[in-house]
């Protein structure tokens, strides 16, 4: 049932989705509660202290969600909303360059449509983590399936079936911004605070010397669309993982910066595993 009601909204304009997301979106927020703090308490941290802000963030997260339907399973007509200016030839050099791609997008924008957009370049393999609800693994499942994107799972197979990509000079995809589990990970400034920090990324470009990309599909108002957004972490990149993470969340803010409001503020990015190391002190 869920699955066809998501299949159904896919029919709607995007442009109503869009916009009866916001109104949701801001109607939970107006709901005290740990949601409402978290957003604002994560939004202060990287300086976004209006409650306008908030409220706007609270918006667009609700438009996030609700345009996802029409980005799974109306992706042909999405990927034709999506533009680009002259940051295209960012991604033109590095797909030219023939070394694989590591491509990396944030909870931003519609960050959905981010992974599909790449596969105009060649195959794309993608990471994901089982969803914690059976009732939503169908709308998961189905939602993963298109032409030249191929799904892996968040662990060691999907590792190396990452590695094998770039090996044949193809793109991969993966989120910066999630939290690792099973003590993957390590702790590392994230607007000023430090954040448990994922290591692959790093990693895996270190190992098979793939340039790192960080893109992002602006959300364009009355549903036009998106516009894509990319920065390229400089090379010759740092040869420590920890540098070369750190630099990645640094490309990370700065991609956010551009249109803050519709960065995932909610997300609970600074939580602190059972399994994690213990948190460094925060600097002053």
């Amino acid at each position: 049932m869920l699955l066809f009601l998501a299949r159904l909204l896919a029919y709607l304009p995007l442009s109503w989705l869009q916009s009866l997301g916001r109104g949701l979106g801001l109607l939970v927020y107006l709901f005290p509660g740990r949601y409402r703090r978290r957003l604002q308490a994560n939004a202060r941290q990287a300086g976004y202290t209006d409650s306008a802000f908030a409220r706007r963030a609270a918006a667009e997260s609700g438009a996030m969600i609700l345009e996802m339907p029409k980005i799974w399973w109306r992706s042909e007509q999405c990927l034709a909303r999506v533009y680009c200016d002259e940051e295209e030839r960012i991604a033109q050099e590095a797909v030219g360059e023939h070394r694989g791609i590591l491509y990396l997008t944030p909870h931003l924008g519609g960050f959905e449509i981010t992974a599909r957009y790449m596969t105009k370049y060649g195959p794309t393999t993608v990471m994901f983590r089982p969803s914690r609800s059976r009732l939503l693994d169908p709308i998961i499942e189905s939602a993963r399936d298109m032409p030249n994107m191929r799904a892996v799972p968040a662990n060691r197979q999907g590792i190396r079936e990452f590695v094998r990509a770039l090996r044949r000079g193809e793109a991969i995809g993966m989120l910066p911004d999630q939290v690792p589990r099973e003590g993957d990970g390590i702790w590392l400034p994230v607007f000023g605070r430090q954040a448990l920090t994922i290591t692959l990324a790093a990693r895996l470009a270190l190992q098979t010397g793939a340039p790192v990309l960080l893109g992002a599909a602006e959300r364009l108002p009355r549903g036009q669309g998106w516009r894509m957004h990319y920065l390229r972490i400089p090379e010759p990149m740092p040869t420590e993982v920890e540098t070369l993470a750190a630099a990645i969340n640094q490309a990370m803010e700065a991609l956010i910066r551009r249109f803050p409001e519709q960065y995932l503020w909610s997300y609970n990015r600074y939580k602190w595993p059972d399994n994690a190391p213990p948190r460094p002190e925060e600097s002053a």
